[in-house]
């Protein structure tokens, strides 16, 4: 496979992983699909962050439509625009690491939730063991099922994170294969 096809395949792939990242982070701060958590400042510290958004989201969304116009006509058409597609991954590098950096953070820390008329993050000291522990859910009174919901949604950001991660750094390779090797050539026929 030339470098241009295989930026073109990393391009299109980021696509929808950007987008799942934008979408989970954005319903993070809407905890039991009611807008008055958000409203009174009572989601969970780590979605503030907006790693999901930001992070996995346009930082990997620039980069994606850079590498799939560096594909466009299948074949990289230049070095320079293989050494840039190098740039661009190693900005999808860094926003799928601060994506993932966020959502290991908020699934460590838990959610932020009502135990006993209090807001407060019960599972924050507890080493994420509470994932394992379902009968210590049901001491977050309000939002309903928030554990499950941040659970979820943060094990969502972190896989697509990952993904996101490891295609950039293919196109890093790739990219580097393009900018020392060129363009590949097409056999025509004489």
């Amino acid at each position: 496979m030339c470098t241009g096809k295989c930026s073109r395949c990393i391009g299109v792939s980021l696509f929808p992983l950007a987008l799942i990242s934008i979408i989970c982070n954005i319903v993070l701060f809407f905890p039991g699909g009611d807008i008055k958590y958000a409203k009174d400042g009572h989601i969970t510290e780590e979605v503030k962050y907006m790693g999901g958004l930001v992070g996995g989201g346009l930082m990997v969304l620039i980069p994606a439509i850079y590498i799939n116009f560096t594909g466009e006509q299948g074949c990289c058409g230049n070095r320079f625009g293989m050494f840039l597609s190098i740039a661009f991954a190693a900005v999808g590098v860094a926003g799928g690491l601060y994506s993932f950096i966020v959502a290991v953070v908020g699934i460590g820390n838990g959610p932020y939730c009502v135990v006993n008329g209090t807001w407060t993050t019960p599972f924050k000291n507890s080493n994420a063991t509470y994932l394992t522990e379902k009968d210590s859910w049901g001491m977050c009174t309000e939002p309903k099922d928030v554990v499950q919901f941040n659970s979820g949604l943060f094990f969502t950001l972190i896989v697509t994170s990952l993904l996101q991660m490891l295609l950039c750094g293919i196109q890093m390779i790739n990219g580097l294969f393009g900018c020392l090797c060129g363009a590949c050539i097409e056999n025509e026929e004489a």
